[in-house]
C-alpha cells in the first residue's frame, strides 16, 4: 500500500488527548485534489461535526488550484467524511460522552485515494500540556547527550 502524507496536524496532538484514531475518506472536487496533490492544505483550525448521521470536516482550508478556471473550490467549504454506519454510530456513541470531539489529526493518499485520520480527542488543560513539553524536552536532551557521548 502506498500512503503519501499530505498535511499532519501537530496542534491536535498538543491540544488533545488522541484516544483513538479512525481513518475516513474524502469527497471532494476535482481541483481539490490536485491542490491536495501539491501538499497545499492546512488542518490547524479544522474539527469534524456529526450531522443526521453523517460526519463533517469544517474549516479545513484546501487552497485553490492555481491552474484552476472559473471552476475552482471554495477554500474553506464543509467536506463530507465517507464511513460506514456502525462507524458513524461508534463515534456518535463515543462524542455524546462528556468532553470528546472529533479532530483531524492527518490527510494522506492511500493508493491514490484521499483519506481524512480522525482521532476522538479529550482536551487537555494547561498543566497538561506543560508537562507533555517538558517531557519532550527531557527526552531531546537525553537523545542528545546520548548521541554526544557516542562520539
Amino acid at each position: 500500500m502506498g500512503i503519501k502524507l499530505i498535511a499532519s496536524n501537530k496542534k491536535a496532538w498538543h491540544d488533545y488527548f488522541i484516544d483513538e484514531v479512525v481513518e475516513a475518506g474524502l469527497v471532494l472536487q476535482g481541483t481539490e485534489v490536485k491542490s491536495l496533490r501539491l501538499g497545499h492544505v492546512s488542518l490547524k483550525e479544522a474539527y469534524c461535526r456529526i450531522r443526521n448521521g453523517e460526519i463533517f470536516v469544517e474549516n479545513m482550508q484546501i487552497l485553490p488550484y492555481e491552474q484552476g478556471n472559473r471552476q475552482n473550490h471554495d477554500p474553506v467549504r464543509i467536506r463530507k467524511l465517507l464511513l460506514h454506519a456502525e462507524e458513524i454510530a461508534k463515534l456518535t456513541r463515543k462524542v455524546e460522552e462528556k468532553g470528546l470531539t472529533l479532530v483531524p489529526t492527518k490527510i494522506y493518499f492511500k493508493d491514490s485515494r484521499a483519506k481524512l485520520e480522525i482521532g476522538v480527542a479529550r482536551g487537555k488543560k494547561l498543566y497538561d500540556k506543560r508537562e507533555t513539553l517538558k517531557r519532550k524536552q527531557f527526552e531531546r536532551e537525553a537523545d542528545r547527550a546520548i548521541r554526544d557521548r557516542s562520539r
